[in-house]
């Protein structure tokens, strides 16, 4: 009886109805994914089982990306890993040693089945006027922002307003003194983007979010479109969240077959459409086109042409001691 019941506990924690008999494929994610997936487990739970496969549980776990990547290091048996960055999925290969260092070759697109913009969130009717990265660093106005060494969404928003500057013009020097005033506007720097919407529109801290695409649509659907309006900056990094099956769990749990489908599937026309339907870029462009209406054109930067490559990103900026520090410290 108490088996039985330790059971039932455990199968109350699954975000899918499976059978008890299977181990659990657990998918640990960033903090703005989670309504994509709530979405695409039950539609791959579909794809698998009409393969002929028994159904099997899917477990999610949500956070500010770093801070998951750690968590996975440390032990947390992911046996895939779903990121915003490359820099977080590279952690666990410089640090764990728990994949190869060419994953990003396994999958198309470098791995990365989706891209995002960075967009600002406003108050209705934009009382401060704010429409470009400059707008941000006005007197008065407060910026919620995750932070950069926890968040790959707080990265984003450093490495979209460095690449606005170059791309007007400026110097590395000017860019660099660009996103110490922008982030000496940020009144709290919260762990991940989740928590910074939080922030914004729980606490109505903030005068702008800065955050990704696809969290606007989320707010929307928790708080009403009527709380906030979108406004798309002249210049964004191009993000592009990777994923990756966690080698050395799905080998010790025998789940690699079904890690590698999990992960497939993402490119497919119904998990392309779920993408879109949750205001990811899909990769597919005809897919893209259908919904061309709810994807404004904007100009992205490239992050590696941009800026290197994402370990030497991840060394020059964020890692401890990086330009991050060297400029929030400076604003303090």
């Amino acid at each position: 009886m108490k088996r039985l019941l330790t059971a039932s506990l455990l199968a109350l924690s699954f975000s899918s109805v499976s059978t008890l008999q299977a181990a659990p494929l657990l998918n640990v994610s960033y903090d703005v994914m989670r309504d994509f997936y709530k979405e695409y487990n039950p539609a791959f739970q579909q794809h698998w089982q009409a393969q002929g496969n028994k159904p099997i549980q899917l477990q999610m776990s949500h956070g500010g990306s770093s801070k998951q990547a750690r968590s996975v290091i440390d032990g947390l048996p992911a046996d895939v890993i779903t990121m915003n960055m490359a820099t977080d999925i590279n952690a666990l290969h410089e640090y764990g040693d728990l994949i190869p260092e060419n994953w990003a070759e396994r999958l198309p697109d470098n791995s990365a089945p989706f891209t995002s913009a960075t967009v600002l969130i406003v108050r209705k009717g934009n009382p401060k006027n704010l429409q470009d990265w400059p707008d941000l660093l006005k007197e008065g106005v407060q910026v919620i922002v995750p932070n950069p060494k926890t968040s790959g969404n707080g990265r984003y928003t450093y490495l979209s307003a460095w690449a606005y500057v170059l791309k007007n013009g400026g110097s590395e020097q000017e860019a660099k003194e660009f996103v110490g005033k922008l982030f000496k506007q940020a009144p709290v720097l919260d762990t991940g983007g989740r928590a910074a919407t939080s922030t914004f529109m729980q606490n109505q801290i903030g005068d702008v979010l800065v955050t990704f695409e696809n969290e606007a649509e989320m707010i929307a659907r928790e708080f009403g479109s009527g709380a906030f309006e979108v406004v798309y900056p002249s210049v964004s990094a191009e993000a592009e969240p990777p994923v990756a099956i966690v080698d050395k769990v799905v080998d010790r749990k025998g789940s690699r077959a079904v890690a590698e489908a999990y992960l497939n599937y993402l490119w497919s026309d119904e998990a392309q459409r779920i993408a879109a339907n949750n205001y990811l870029r899909p990769r597919n462009q005809v897919i893209l086109a259908e919904f061309s209406d709810r994807f404004p054109e904007v100009d992205f930067m490239p992050v590696e042409e941009t800026f290197g490559s994402w370990p030497e990103i991840q060394k020059t900026h964020f890692n401890d001691g990086g330009v991050f520090d060297q400029v929030y410290a400076d604003q303090q």
